[in-house]
């Protein structure tokens, strides 16, 4: 085998492997001696796999890590400096200090990031392979994952997704046999794990994890394989750790005589004496070797000490972009626009979202849209009514019912050059896609020091109304507002509909944009002309004199006939819809509040802990000394959402009940 290489070639392999092994060392003894803090999941044995894997592909590869990811870094060609200076959490690390050991990144150089979370990276990089495939460039990705991460189901969607749509991502299964404590004998009924690819029909291959070469190797044929377009390849690299999960891990599961015998198949000791016995290398030239490895690192341990950590103020930069700003096109509200003339013609909610995806989609090729039921059908509302016609299957993809893979993919293809718009049908449905939307797409760009963006748009629609209970009709809005790292958009009309989905799209921040089922059929004035409308402006609806009152999506409609009505009683009511829930105008209502002197605060969320505790708590810390009266909730009743329809109106707001709150204070 090794004829097959060039002297060269063959040593940087090694070098690779022992500049893996020796930071390793260097970063243990610092955590040892209390020096590291935070995690200590090492890749100690295990690194013929990365190094074999990663030298199969070129630098303008893409590859996602794990919690147990030095080893990928390194070899994807990170900065030692940079990686020893990122796990001891300095200015001068990789991500600014703010990732540490199971969260670096260097997407620059390709690598998307490692996760903390066993198998959140796989929808990552099956995302990447989408990208790749709609960018059509020749490109792979490598995903790294433990034999734990097999187990999950994003692993099942995300696979089952590259095989349907042929990505070009070679999934790779560093098999070391134990996920954290439970051994693959108890976890899986199989002995092999390469078996699961049968399921996805896709190639299930087993490499000798401890063979840098037999890993390389296996490695390019899924490479090569991926770069013709035949889609992905499940490897299953069979390896060991030498150390526990962690180094608090007292390894109680496992034998001594387990570990000596893969101790024996050390892949550095085996691959240093098949150089050495080929004639590659001497001992003198093999100790040179090391000492210049270890001079590296040494350097590099050095150079983190010496660094400075992170001024205090970054703690609360690189959590968002800078927000999107058309000056050309963006209009505060509809009032404006009709004081400007422009033409206007009514069209329904629906309708105004279809436009928006529709002119995102004709201005920027990069705007796509995916999600169950998007394409051929239209959308389970019928808002991507259309569009799979105008702008075929490539960019308005159906996918398999797979929430997580969903919004994974979305997050992968976001951060690697594209625009998605992804679709979950139902608020409730997101439950599914937690992990994704809150763990990676929205904590991405933080953790990785700001050096990520993931501009995309997840659409989904919630509220009652339909007598379609509980699992189709929440409010789990508040959820998404309390997560760092993720806007959250509810417009209410179709005017804010369009213009707002359209700065969506545009905009690099991850952003959750509610719809309501009850508003599709909503009509109202949108301008014939193109326009955005701005995020973090509220609207005020209607002016008033007497009361504010606070309310969004389809509660905004509710309050505006309560104002009317009580108008017809002499008090008049100032309608304030927010819009963006994140981020939040909060100077227009506080404005509002100190001229009325009380508020009333409208939404359908359930009221314990509902997004308007936020707002009362923001009106008390900013007005109090204006309030005439306590701040009043209409909220949700604190129940999942009934299917009888006399059920369902009695526990979500009405008309009636903001009359009686404001009556209530006044």
């Amino acid at each position: 085998m090794l004829e097959k290489y060039a002297p060269e070639e063959l040593t940087w392999y090694l070098r690779q492997m022992m500049r893996i092994r020796k930071f390793e060392e260097a970063y243990m003894d610092l955590l040892m001696r209390d020096i590291a803090k935070g995690a200590s999941h090492l890749y100690i044995g295990q690194e013929a796999v990365a190094v074999g894997a990663i030298a199969a592909i070129r630098k303008d590869d893409y590859i996602t890590s794990t919690h147990r990811g030095h080893g990928h870094c390194i070899a994807k060609g990170a900065d030692l400096k940079l990686m020893m200076a990122e796990l001891l959490g300095k200015a001068t690390g990789y991500c600014k200090g703010k990732g540490g050991s199971m969260h670096v990144a260097d997407v620059s150089a390709g690598n998307l990031g490692a996760t903390g979370i066993v198998g959140s990276n796989i929808p990552i990089a099956t995302g990447a392979g989408l990208s790749i495939k709609m960018r059509r460039t020749d490109q792979v990705v490598l995903c790294f994952f433990g034999d734990g991460a097999a187990n999950t189901g994003a692993f099942h969607e995300s696979l089952n997704m590259a095989a349907i749509w042929k990505l070009p991502v070679i999934y790779i299964c560093e098999n070391n046999l134990y996920g954290m404590s439970v051994s693959v004998k108890r976890a899986f009924p199989f002995e092999d794990i390469a078996e699961r690819a049968k399921g996805y029909n896709i190639p299930g291959v087993i490499a000798d994890g401890m063979d840098v070469l037999n890993v390389k190797e296996t490695v390019e044929k899924a490479v090569e394989r991926a770069r013709k377009g035949e889609g992905p390849t499940l490897i299953e690299c069979k390896t060991y750790r030498y150390y526990g999960h962690s180094l608090s891990d007292p390894r109680r599961y496992r034998t001594r005589e387990e570990e000596e015998f893969w101790r024996s198949r050390d892949p550095i000791r085996s691959f240093s004496k098949k150089l050495v016995d080929a004639g590659i290398l001497d001992e003198v030239r093999l100790k040179a070797l090391e000492e210049e490895v270890s001079k590296e690192v040494s350097e590099a341990v050095e150079f983190a000490l010496n660094s400075p950590y992170p001024p205090i103020e970054s703690a609360y930069e690189d959590v968002y972009t800078e927000m999107y700003v058309d000056t050309k096109t963006s209009m505060r509200d509809l009032a404006t626009a009709r004081k400007m003339g422009l033409k206007m013609r009514k069209i329904n909610y629906r309708q105004a979202l279809n436009e928006a995806l529709r002119e995102e989609m004709l201005r920027d090729e990069r705007v796509f849209i995916m999600g169950e039921d998007v394409g051929i059908y239209g959308g389970a509302y019928g808002v991507t009514r259309g569009l799979y016609d105008e702008f075929g299957p490539e960019r308005v993809i159906d996918t398999p019912i797979s929430e997580a893979a969903i919004a994974g993919a979305a997050a992968g293809a976001a951060m690697t050059g594209m625009r998605p718009v992804a679709e979950i049908m139902y608020i409730d449905f997101i439950t599914l896609a937690m992990d994704q939307i809150v763990n990676i797409a929205a904590k991405n760009r933080y953790m990785f020091g700001g050096k990520s963006i993931v501009p995309v748009v997840y659409r989904t629609q919630a509220g009652a109304g339909r007598g379609i209970a509980a699992h189709h009709s929440g409010s789990w809005e508040a959820w998404f507002v309390h997560a760092p790292g993720i806007f959250v958009v509810m417009p209410s009309t179709p005017f804010d509909a369009k213009g707002l989905l359209k700065t969506c799209i545009r905009d690099n921040n991850p952003i959750l944009f509610i719809e309501h089922k009850m508003l599709y059929n909503v009509e109202g004035e949108v301008p014939e002309v193109e326009y955005t409308v701005p995020l973090g402006v509220a609207d005020v609806k209607r002016q008033g004199t007497d009361v504010t009152i606070i309310a969004y999506s389809r509660m905004v409609h509710f309050a505006l006939e309560a104002a009317e009505e009580l108008s017809k009683e002499g008090i008049e009511a100032e309608v304030i819809d927010p819009r963006t829930l994140k981020p939040l105008d909060i100077d227009t209502i506080i404005s509002s509040v100190k001229k009325t002197h009380r508020a009333v605060i409208v939404h359908e969320a359930c009221k314990t802990c509902g997004f308007g505790a936020e707002i009362a708590a923001l009106i008390m810390e900013k007005a109090f000394d204006y309030l005439d009266a306590p701040v009043v909730r209409v909220a949700g009743a604190d129940v999942p959402i009934p299917m009888s329809p006399v059920l369902e109106i009695e526990v979500i707001p009405s008309k009636e009940k903001i009359i009686d709150a404001v009556k209530s204070i006044i």
